[in-house]
């Protein structure tokens, strides 16, 4: 997974599995992979909203995400970032 094309296309066919098991009510992508400066050693950055609190789940999220995308994530939750964060992040997310 190297370009935006594939990792949108990945999440989409993660996404159902996502919104059963862990809530995702949306998830986003943001950072290099967005950027197009992705390097083989990028990490993704993702961003996520749920439709009701997970708590702890959050970790076997970003863990499912990674095995199944075979990559490393980046994950942060819309409403645990910080304003000024996602001020500089939200013009370039490309939601799923």
């Amino acid at each position: 997974m190297r370009d935006l094309a594939s990792i949108k296309t990945a999440l989409e066919q993660l996404k159902p599995e996502m919104e059963r098991r862990f809530h995702v009510k949306s998830i986003g992508i943001f950072g290099s992979a967005v950027r197009n400066d992705f390097k083989p050693e990028s990490d993704i950055d993702l961003i996520v909203d749920f439709s009701e609190p997970i708590g702890i789940s959050f970790i076997d999220l970003a863990d499912y995400i990674e095995q199944k995308m075979k990559a490393r994530i980046d994950l942060v939750s819309r409403n645990g970032i910080k304003p000024q964060y996602f001020t500089l992040i939200k013009n370039e997310i490309v939601y799923v």
